[in-house]
């Protein structure tokens, strides 16, 4: 019993003493690189991704730019280096726009990513459709973390 007792204190005291990472200078450690508002998966989930080839394969169908007479062009943004990259599908919405702007701050705590989005008017019912929105950001790579959550912020 007094074993079962010093594991549980054990686990306990080594949660309460993971630490917490937050960011100082957002401009340098997070950076938003797409958002769409389709084309997402139908749960919500994250995905690290690897490498530049495999951050094109995700974004291929959203940045494509045609001028009359001319080949179409994709101009990608540029694959972060030394950052992890995710790529972060909201779900399905029924009705209005979803998709981020921003990401006001991240910060890790308990092995989970937050991110702070700020809150927007969706427009309501006035936009009837379904949408699977997803966005892709880019963090410090020494963020260790293990699931993702969005922290909406007026």
């Amino acid at each position: 019993m007094k074993r079962l007792l010093i594991l549980c204190t054990a686990i306990i005291m080594s949660c309460a003493a993971t630490p917490s990472q937050k960011s100082s200078d957002m401009q340098e450690s997070t950076e938003l690189l797409v958002s769409e508002s389709q084309g997402g998966t139908d749960k919500p989930g994250f995905k690290i991704i690897k490498d530049e080839q495999e951050f094109r394969d995700v974004i291929k169908g959203s940045f494509g730019f045609v001028e009359l007479g001319k080949e179409p062009s994709i101009n990608y943004p540029k694959f972060p280096k030394n950052k992890k990259v995710v790529l972060y599908n909201m779900g399905s919405f029924r009705s209005g726009s979803h998709t981020v702007g921003t990401i006001k701050s991240t910060s890790v705590k308990n092995n989970i990513l937050y991110v702070e989005v700020p809150e927007t008017a969706s427009g309501g019912m006035e936009i009837q459709m379904l949408s699977n929105p997803w966005f892709i950001f880019a963090v410090p790579s020494d963020y260790q973390f293990t699931s993702v959550e969005l922290k909406y912020s007026k």
